[in-house]
């Protein structure tokens, strides 16, 4: 009787072990082949401190009065403050060569200028090792054409047409925010088609080229529409022609040149946003997503509207086409600065 219920004892140990055996490797089993896979690693956040906006331009220009209006929208999208800081000097080079040499980490983006931008490396004197190469294009923003003022109490000449007529007979000082620069251009443009005796002053942005006609200090003021537009409203200066294709909505009561008489002339200045070469892809991308829905939105441009400036967006291979072809015109005008 003893030796069975051993027995029996024995027996039921041994299944206990077998069923415990089994049941844990069950478990062990169903616990792997259940299990959640691991979460993939969260991205980083970007940015997650200010940006710094260079503008190779001192403040109150078209660029620098542009760029305060639109980056608080992008502000909005990027979720950090962007602050802008005025670089003029060089023609722009003084603030396109920080920008380029800039650690291509996302936090410093920069206007870039068309066609100064492409003069400063085209130029062989320059012997400069920044290109466009040098630049990731992230959007185009404004593209603003040119446009001719004079003084309001200006007597020698009150309209566009007596303007060039003088012009042809007498030395007149003219406004250029720099050597090669889309003002630079026109004075020089027009010097060769038209027979006149333009003399470019150089400045260091359009703030200076006004206040030097204004003042009496220079004769003529080469600009652009958007630099202008408010002084004509005003009555500070008078606009007597556009440098482009058709009338300008901001000054529609202004002929171009080629209304007036003097046709192949056009000049402009178109205005974007590069960040230095190298950056990478998935900041250029939340940049990009960020300047496009900041320049579409209707309040900014209108804003741009009120001060003259045309809000003109392009990214990705648009802005890389009008980039380039600046840079074809830019070579195309060696003849005019004896390159």
């Amino acid at each position: 009787m003893a030796v069975k219920k051993w027995i029996n004892l024995s027996l039921a140990v041994i299944l206990t072990l077998a069923l415990t055996s089994c049941g844990g490797g069950g478990s062990q089993s169903s616990s792997v082949q259940g299990s959640s896979p691991d979460p993939e690693p969260q991205k980083e956040k970007w940015p997650d401190k200010p940006i710094n906006l260079i503008i190779a331009y001192a403040a109150g220009g078209g660029t620098d009065v542009g760029a305060r209006m639109l980056m608080p929208y992008v502000e909005k999208e990027l979720g950090v403050p962007i602050n802008i800081i005025n670089k003029p000097g060089g023609g722009g080079w003084i603030g396109w060569t920080e920008l380029a040499n800039a650690k291509p980490d996302g936090y410093t983006i920069g206007y870039i200028n068309t066609p100064n931008l492409m003069t400063g490396y085209l130029d062989p004197k320059q012997k400069r090792k920044e290109n466009l190469k040098s630049f990731a294009p992230i959007a185009n923003h404004v593209t603003d054409p040119g446009a001719i003022a004079i003084r309001r109490d200006e007597n020698r000449f009150t309209d566009i047409k007596g303007l060039i007529e003088y012009a042809r007979n007498n030395e007149l000082t003219a406004t250029s925010t720099g050597v090669g620069s889309d003002d630079h251009y026109a004075i020089l443009k027009m010097n060769k088609a038209l027979g006149t005796k333009f003399t470019a002053v150089h400045t260091k942005g359009a703030a200076e080229s006004q206040t030097g006609v204004i003042g009496g200090h220079v004769d003529v003021l080469f600009a652009n529409v958007g630099e202008v537009t408010s002084l004509h409203n005003s009555g500070e200066i008078k606009v007597v022609a556009v440098m482009a294709e058709k009338r300008s909505p901001f000054l529609s009561d202004i002929p171009t040149l080629e209304e007036s008489g003097f046709s192949g002339i056009i000049s402009g200045s178109a205005r974007g946003i590069a960040a230095p070469k190298d950056i990478d892809p998935h900041k250029l991308e939340i940049l990009r997503a960020a300047l496009e829905k900041g320049i579409k939105n209707q309040e900014q441009i209108d804003k741009q509207g009120q001060s003259g400036l045309q809000v003109d967006y392009k990214d990705g291979k648009d802005y890389m086409d009008l980039l380039e072809k600046d840079e074809q015109d830019v070579l195309a005008l060696r003849d005019l600065l004896g390159w």
